[in-house]
């Protein structure tokens, strides 16, 4: 059996920078990778039209002031290629690759109580030592396959947008159908339209989106960002997703008529998640909330220019209970004479059948749509998937997903109690997905890497989050969100898309409120973790 300090799970933008850490401070480490190659999100998420949603110049690492001067973005948003050369950049700027093991991974992670280890095993039947685990598992990187009847039955290819086939997908003269309108639909419907010979999307729920206004980074913008950029991060910080997105405290149902329709239409011109922003209180009252929502709604009848696909697009719940999407043509592409939308609420999907979908019509017959191939758009099984797939026990041989049963338990969404020395990166009860997550996976790495640096300065064998501390921290996080409108929708923040999983909120709302509390957890002796002693 092989023994490291460390072992890292995951190949991602937070396992790489976790590796970094770690080996800075004289560490051995070991990172397993299920993939082919790094990148994590970005090495899986390939399909059509893939792009960040956070601007280039902030979804970047700040730990090497060098990086950041000499790598050179071409977008205001990357798009997954460039993300993942990026990467590679990283990668291999840093040396990190002789320290990560692709192709392989983890089924089992056990805690030996008797040497106050943890024993990794991967699916290659090997065992492998060691005092931490990190799970760099990443937030999104469980796809959720629909339970849809005749899924088995389908003649032609199906991919899912989480696990792109990487040889690319030719869709010239097909017949394609995409059930899904979340994201990554968003992103690659319009994409799809462009070669299909026709496109049916399958919509349940409409989606809130906004133009990116995508197109190639102002090169005097780079300049001034890159001569100061510590302190355009620093004041990233302090915004409450770390990004840099201007937000105005006034209220929108103070504002006149005029007022409001002007604040939305100049961001709407901005484009990018400046739309949120426009007033203080859109995601606090449902009143505000329907201001905001329905001048989208209006922009969306004003594109598409069928008016009854425009009021199927319509969404009807709060703006902002989901993550908004942003888009680069995507209302228009209903404009178009090979796009079909089906619209689920009215016509459901019955089964797949060899050659397609049937759905069943407001009058109870049936109809069936013929196509060669389908995209599931489904999105993923959110923040607990991954951690779930892997058997992972604690003391007393505790399983965390059975700890998980009724919703995930982690404080600050670091640790979970009576799972001594496992960490979790962006895990549930941290800001992770409401967030850049870039700066919020480097503030966990750091704080990770410090606390593991403190334990090896003082002689420490075990940190353990107290169940107390771990109880206060997720009454909290769910009194946070009650406070807004973000609970009220059917979101995957919730887990609603996944059936059977608990409905439980679980990233938090705030990031420098977040920062503020780790950093006194730390300046109060770790408060809220017990340590053993070695030996």
């Amino acid at each position: 059996m092989t023994s490291y300090d460390a072992v890292v799970v995951g190949a991602g933008v937070a396992g790489l920078y976790m590796l970094y850490r770690l080996r800075e401070q004289g560490l051995s480490v070991r990172v397993f990778e299920a993939g082919g190659d790094i990148g994590g999100t970005w090495y899986w998420n390939r399909y059509p039209g893939a792009r960040c949603d956070v601007e280039s110049m902030q979804y970047s690492y700040q730990f090497s002031e060098e990086l950041q001067q000499e790598w050179v973005w071409t977008e205001r948003y990357a798009g997954q290629p460039e993300i993942l050369r990026y990467l590679n950049h990283v990668a291999e700027r840093f040396a990190l690759r002789p320290d990560i093991q692709l192709n392989t991974r983890v089924e089992a992670v056990y805690f030996d109580e008797a040497i106050e280890r943890w024993l990794i095993i991967t699916d290659d039947g090997k065992h492998t030592s060691a005092q931490f685990c990190i799970m760099a598992t990443g937030c999104l990187s469980s796809p959720n396959y629909p339970q849809i009847p005749g899924l088995d039955d389908f003649a032609g290819p199906i991919c899912h947008t989480g696990k792109w086939p990487h040889e690319g997908v030719d869709f010239t003269g097909k017949r394609v159908g995409v059930i899904g309108t979340g994201s990554s639909a968003i992103q690659s419907i319009p994409m799809i339209a462009q070669q299909a010979e026709q496109l049916f999307v399958f919509q349940r729920t409409p989606t809130y989106s906004v133009p990116a206004h995508n197109g190639p980074l102002d090169p005097a913008e780079v300049e001034k960002i890159k001569a100061d950029y510590a302190g355009f991060r620093a004041r990233n910080n302090l915004m409450p997703g770390a990004l840099n997105v201007p937000r105005k405290d006034a209220s929108a149902l103070e504002a006149t008529s005029e007022e409001r329709e002007q604040a939305y239409e100049n961001c709407w011109q901005i484009g990018g998640f400046a739309f949120m922003g426009a007033f203080g209180d859109l995601g606090l009252k449902h009143e505000a909330n329907e201001t905001a929502a329905e001048f989208v709604r209006n922009k969306i009848r004003a594109i598409v220019d069928d008016p009854v696909v425009a009021e199927a697009l319509c969404p009807e719940q709060v703006i902002f209970c989901k993550r908004l999407c942003l888009d680069s043509g995507y209302f228009e592409t209903f404009n178009r004479a090979n796009v079909t939308l089906v619209d689920l609420r009215k016509r459901p999907i019955v089964t797949l059948t060899q050659g397609g979908v049937l759905v069943r019509n407001t009058n109870d017959s049936s109809e069936e749509f013929q196509v060669d191939c389908l995209v599931l758009a489904t999105g993923f099984d959110a923040m607990t998937g991954a951690l779930n797939k892997i058997d992972i026990r604690g003391r007393d041989d505790v399983k965390l997903r059975e700890e998980w049963y009724a919703g995930p338990r982690a404080y600050l969404g670091l640790s979970s109690a009576g799972f001594p020395n496992l960490f979790m990166i962006s895990g549930p009860g941290s800001p992770s997905v409401l967030t850049n997550m870039m700066p919020s996976i480097e503030q966990h790495v750091n704080w990770i890497a410090d606390c593991i640096g403190y334990m090896n300065a003082h002689d420490l064998s075990c940190i353990e989050a107290t169940p107390a501390a771990e109880e206060a921290w997720v009454d909290h996080v769910n009194t946070v969100a009650d406070k807004t409108l973000m609970p009220t929708c059917n979101s995957w923040y919730l887990g609603a898309n996944i059936p059977g999983k608990p409905r439980v909120f679980m990233p938090y709302i705030g990031y420098p409120a977040y920062v503020e509390k780790c950093n006194e957890v730390v300046a109060k002796g770790y408060d809220g973790f017990i340590f053993q002693n070695r030996g």
